[in-house]
């Protein structure tokens, strides 16, 4: 069952849909995204994949993006993320299928993994369809499990979107993003309580 404000915001809207074309996180099917770094002192590579496939989460058809981090050359995360766009163009978190794993690749944890209409977790608002600056929302409604929030703090044009994110699930732990105009994602930042740092490389469409 979509949670309530979702449903609030799906009737409004119109309904949800698969097809994410919001300019500031398109998700068109057949993308890849590599993005390199650095996190926890190593070398990280960061492969984000916009797959062909639609899958329901909440009754609500969602995106289905594939992530996988790479440290030092060895997969250490794999992640499933799902997205869905209302009418007016907001781009909404259905939640995550999530695993970290060993050196021998197997899993650690599921730690942090959600979907939403389970155990009363919610959509969450990832992209608005016109950001502006001061404006916040929560991305994530899963209790003690995913609780991040997003600010915007700049907007250039439209050529880049600046946001602060933050958990309190994590509470000395915030982070910088920008999102460029007709990509998406662009460079990630954590400016306290970490040294993740990850900047797009190359986008390949399929």
């Amino acid at each position: 069952m979509i949670g309530a404000l979702a449903a609030v915001f799906a009737l409004a809207a119109g309904g949800f849909s698969a097809h994410v074309d919001n300019p500031w996180f398109p998700l068109r099917p057949g993308t890849t995204y590599v993005s390199v770094g650095t996190k926890d002192g190593k070398a990280a590579r960061d492969v984000t994949q916009v797959t062909h496939a639609v899958a329901t989460i909440g009754g609500a058809p969602c995106a289905v993006v594939s992530d996988r981090l790479y440290l030092n050359g060895k997969l250490e995360e794999r992640t499933t993320d799902w997205y869905s766009q209302d009418a007016r163009g907001t781009v909404w978190y259905f939640g995550e299928q999530t695993a970290e794993l060993d050196r021998r690749g197997n899993v650690e944890t599921t730690e942090g993994s959600w979907q939403a209409g389970v155990d009363g977790a919610r959509p969450g608002v990832f992209m608005p369809a016109s950001p502006r600056v001061g404006m916040s929302f929560r991305q994530e409604f899963a209790k003690g499990v995913a609780a991040d929030h997003f600010r915007v703090r700049a907007r250039i044009d439209h050529r880049l979107l600046m946001t602060t994110e933050w958990t309190p699930l994590e509470p000395g732990v915030l982070d910088h993003k920008t999102y460029a105009w007709g990509i998406g994602t662009a460079f990630e930042l954590t400016v306290k309580g970490g040294d993740e740092r990850l900047e797009l490389e190359r986008v390949t469409r399929g």
